[in-house]
């Protein structure tokens, strides 16, 4: 992080010194008190726990400064506390100053699924030119954003910054932290659909990264997606579309070829130049992500072949329908987020596996509102197309995972109410040469199962 003072931070939030000075300078800021270090600033916020009861704690770990917004006592003598009107607020109004301050040229990513493989499919693409931020494993929210924000060094000369939202305004609230010069939409399926309640409003809330947009402004879609080939191309800002079903598209793929297990080749095509691109992750689906990484390179003036160069050399976050070997066991792990489609991708990579047993373990997805019951359902159908061996689930929604391949014909499904009872099958049923998937919700914890295997 690049250096504030105390009298950058009440400039952010409107705060009001309590104690301490002006002049005090800030060179850390972290939300966890245990992570504090000499010059930091403690936010305190309240969710599950109240932040504020950790500020002797911060102080003790090095902060030198706080933001409360609540009378704190006890602060020890050359110590600066400032008051706001809500801590996490304030966080926000502070990652919008540092930004403001410091900036680089900014992409934003965001989409139903798909986001952090591509986020880090663009990171490597731009990186093949610059000294590149990006988000770290999931901070993409009104927490993870701001974290994100703090970590643009003196060196960085390009940031590709990820955005969730499972809410309207969320986005929103987050490109006006960010101000992006570019966004990239990856598609709309029905994640958080419970709260947003259809794709329409999936796509609306997607859409509210580009409020802001002008004519200086790009937002790069996925072409190939219902909603999203929609975009007006007539809009105040520029539009890009990316794609392989539509010949329309101003990035398109040709001449893919699927390696099961070892990722997807394919030439991808912009303004008359081609060149051919490898992906090392799995499934068809990263064909459309190494394309909007190619966009997001192109966007910053990185090659053709610059961008396929990086996007060969992508380090992946994890736990992102990654493969590994285990105890003769080969492990499709993708545990920290599930929705109807991404599902699919996942029981698609599954039947890659050649001359193993596929053993499938399906736990929930949340946030699925009225549409959960059907949605599971379907599921099963799935399972079974992709020749999936044996089936296991967790939870009371994949029980009907479970119930639409029993219809569909399976016969070896074991069911379990909840994941530990699950994952205790798991430990006796799963034998050297198979080959499983792990695929849940974050909420359901499926790193228990993985941990059991490995």
């Amino acid at each position: 992080m690049q250096e504030l003072t105390v009298q950058d931070i009440i400039a952010a939030t409107e705060g009001t010194l309590v104690c301490g000075t002006l002049d005090a300078v800030i060179k850390n800021i972290s939300t966890d008190s245990r992570e504090m270090q000499s010059s930091g600033l403690f936010v305190p916020l309240v969710a599950e726990r109240d932040g504020h009861n950790y500020i002797c704690s911060a102080f003790e770990n090095g902060a030198d400064a706080v933001i409360v917004h609540k009378d704190v006592e006890g602060v020890p003598d050359g110590k600066t506390v400032v008051r706001v009107k809500d801590t996490l607020k304030a966080l926000g109004d502070i990652a919008r100053y540092y930004m403001d301050k410091y900036r680089v040229p900014v992409i934003s990513i965001t989409g139903s699924v798909g986001k952090t493989t591509t986020k880090d499919l663009m990171h490597a693409a731009v990186s093949a030119k610059y000294k590149t931020l990006k988000t770290q494993n999931n901070y993409n929210n009104d927490i993870g954003v701001p974290k994100t924000v703090f970590g643009l060094e003196k060196e960085h000369e390009r940031a590709v910054i990820e955005m969730g939202m499972n809410h309207f305004g969320e986005i929103s609230y987050l490109a006006g932290i960010v101000k992006p010069d570019a966004a990239v939409i990856t598609n709309i399926g029905m994640s958080h659909i419970e709260n947003l309640g259809s794709r329409e409003g999936i796509f609306k809330a997607k859409m509210e990264i580009t409020e802001n947009f002008t004519e200086k402004n790009t937002l790069i879609v996925n072409g190939d997606d219902d909603y999203l080939s929609t975009v007006n191309k007539n809009a105040p800002y520029k539009v890009v579309y990316y794609g392989i079903t539509n010949p329309e598209n101003d990035v398109y793929a040709k001449d893919i070829v699927n390696n099961g297990l070892h990722g997807m080749e394919f030439t991808v095509c912009a303004d008359g130049e081609e060149t051919r691109v490898t992906v090392t992750q799995p499934g068809p689906h990263n064909v459309y992500n190494a394309l909007a990484a190619v966009c997001a390179g192109r966007y910053f003036g990185v090659s053709l072949e610059d961008c396929a160069k990086g996007i060969s050399e992508c380090r992946y976050t994890e736990n992102r329908l990654a493969v590994e070997e285990a105890n003769g066991v080969q492990i499709i792990k993708d545990f920290y987020n599930a929705s109807p489609s991404s599902m699919r991708v996942a029981l698609e990579v599954l039947s890659y596996a050649e001359g193993r047993r596929k053993t499938a373990v399906l736990g929930d997805m949340l946030e699925m509102g009225s549409y959960a019951e059907d949605a599971h359902y379907a599921l099963g159908e799935a399972v079974v197309k992709n020749g999936v061996d044996v089936l296991i689930t967790a939870g009371k929604n994949a029980e009907l995972i479970a119930k639409g391949a029993a219809d569909n014909g399976m016969k070896n499904i074991f069911s379990f109410a909840d994941t530990d009872a699950a994952a205790e099958f798991v430990r006796n049923e799963v034998k050297e040469g198979d080959a499983v998937l792990i695929k849940a919700s974050h909420g359901m914890k499926f790193e228990k199962i993985y941990q059991i295997i490995k």
